[in-house]
């Protein structure tokens, strides 16, 4: 084989890699999203992805580092809020980041992956820590350290369960009318009560 042929294979064997190892994380972000992070095996996402259970685990390592892959990626958006969201006056605070988080749940391409994390994190700890570190953690924990309040980091919790409430009744369970009103509604009515919880005495 000729050194050009070489590259040339070289090249392709990379580039048949990556597809596999996306066609793999597209696949185990739709089983968590699906099923939780309890219901879903490392064989179902090998199965569904058409590959060897072996090959997942070649590329990503444990169920964990499956979820946390499949997810991470995709939630980039939350991870990294616009400073705007997180940064800006604190007068407006509550309806910045409520629009921001209803912003990512209404779209299709963010929403696969934060319904994955929810149903899972409600009846895992490994799930549920992934949820803390990604979503808690990085994105609501600027916004306490903005507060300069002894008590910041309860009032960003109280603001989160608002948000991750609603989320939950509206995405994952369903609840009409909540499931299929105009997502103005209830941002108008959400974005108080996050901003009394951010800022109120």
């Amino acid at each position: 084989m000729t050194e050009a042929a070489a590259r040339r294979r070289g090249r392709r064997t990379r580039t048949e890699s990556a597809s596999t190892r996306d066609r793999i994380l597209a696949v185990a972000r739709e089983e968590f999203s699906a099923r939780g992070y309890e219901k879903t095996s490392v064989r179902g996402v090998a199965k569904a992805a058409g590959v060897d259970p072996a090959l997942v685990h070649h590329y990503f390592g444990t169920k964990d580092q499956i979820f946390e892959a499949a997810v991470e990626d995709a939630v980039a958006p939350v991870l990294h809020a616009p400073d705007a969201v997180a940064d800006g006056p604190l007068d407006d605070v509550g309806e910045r980041l409520t629009r921001f988080m209803f912003g990512v749940w209404e779209n299709p391409v963010t929403r696969t992956p934060l319904l994955a994390i929810v149903r899972s994190a409600v009846d895992n700890e490994a799930a549920a820590s992934v949820f803390r570190r990604l979503v808690v953690s990085q994105l609501l924990g600027r916004v306490a350290g903005r507060l300069g309040r002894p008590d910041g980091e309860l009032r960003v919790e109280l603001a989160a369960a608002q948000l991750v409430g609603c989320a939950m009744l509206r995405y994952v369970i369903q609840v009409e009318p909540l499931a299929s009103v105009d997502v103005e509604q209830i941002i108008a009515r959400v974005a108080p009560v996050v901003q009394g919880h951010l800022t109120g005495p």
